[in-house]
């Protein structure tokens, strides 16, 4: 990973600081992990969704909400906002736009060093070591370091266009099998009957359904298609192994170069993916690590790089 570097006044202020913060928010919900200056873990919080597509102030608000929850298990007081230093993973960081509009509404924390929930998630599985990351849960994602320390991100398009593979994605699959099951167009079966269960037992429930639905409402049914495979239900199953085919072309695609990459380590994680890794293909199974760390051990250790690294001119 490589770090953004912070100027002189930022890095004498972050050393004054008591506490640091490692958050990972996508499109179902955010962890933050408390740390002391000396990197001692005090706690962690939990909190709804800040994946950046889905709002800058819904995405704050639960950062803080589970920046309290952190100390509320450290059995601390929650400090101002200028006494923490943040580093956060969130979804959706990479677009510009969402980016800025999220750094212009920080509500006073001293430090807030932001990557995309990719990035993190790779620092952390793999300790920063060369390795891949196959994120897949609302949304999905991955992400290589490569021998000579460069990046590569790969997927994490977003919803509606993107996320092949994850929970989102899934769960409008399931719709729509649904959606063909009332037509005919399909026979019914326990997918078809779990979604009708969940949103509605005609199409009038189900439009209704689609019209307010997104990318969270969505994920909440792919548990759904796992069930109904377990079950038998055959589209189901064919669900699956299309998820996990997309999965294992976004390892094959940062697997492809430069040279060596095709050796490289790979986690495969989120809610949805690691649940997906017994469909892989037998070259990529081999492959398959446990993960080190996770996506909030990742902002910290982009926090902790920042921290480290030459300072620029103030």
């Amino acid at each position: 990973m490589n770090p953004p570097l912070l100027n002189a006044a930022q890095r004498a202020r972050a050393a004054a600081l008591p506490f640091r913060v490692g958050v990972d928010g996508g499109g179902t919900g955010t962890r933050a992990r408390l740390q002391d200056a000396a990197g001692r873990r005090l706690g962690q919080g939990a909190a709804g969704p800040a994946g950046l597509s889905q709002g800058s102030a819904q995405a704050w608000r639960h950062v803080q909400q589970a920046i309290a929850a952190a100390f509320d298990e450290a059995g601390l007081p929650v400090p101002a906002p200028s006494m923490l230093a943040l580093g956060l993973g969130l979804a959706g960081a990479e677009v510009a736009a969402l980016r800025a509009g999220f750094l212009g509404a920080n509500p006073g924390y001293a430090i807030g060093l932001l990557e995309n929930d990719g990035i993190t998630q790779l620092a952390g599985v793999h300790a920063g070591r060369p390795g891949i990351v196959v994120s897949a849960g609302t949304g999905a994602v991955a992400a290589a370091r490569y021998a000579d320390g460069s990046l590569r991100r790969c997927g994490g398009w977003g919803w509606p266009a993107g996320d092949e593979g994850a929970g989102s994605w899934l769960g409008l699959q399931a719709v729509r099998v649904s959606q063909q099951a009332l037509d005919g167009r399909a026979p019914a079966g326990p997918l078809a009957a779990a979604v009708a269960a969940a949103i509605g037992p005609d199409a009038a429930a189900l439009q209704a359904w689609s019209a307010s639905a997104g990318q969270h409402a969505c994920a909440q049914l792919a548990p759904l298609v796992f069930v109904g495979a377990e079950q038998g239900d055959a589209r189901a199953e064919a669900l699956l192994q299309t998820a996990a085919a997309e999965l294992a072309r976004l390892a094959d695609a940062l697997s492809a170069q430069p040279a060596g990459a095709s050796d490289l380590p790979i986690v495969l994680n989120g809610s949805v993916g690691a649940r997906l890794a017994a469909r892989w293909p037998p070259a990529l199974q081999a492959r398959l690590v446990l993960p080190a760390g996770d996506s909030a051990d990742g902002a910290l250790r982009l926090l902790a790089a920042a921290l480290e690294a030459a300072p620029e001119v103030a």
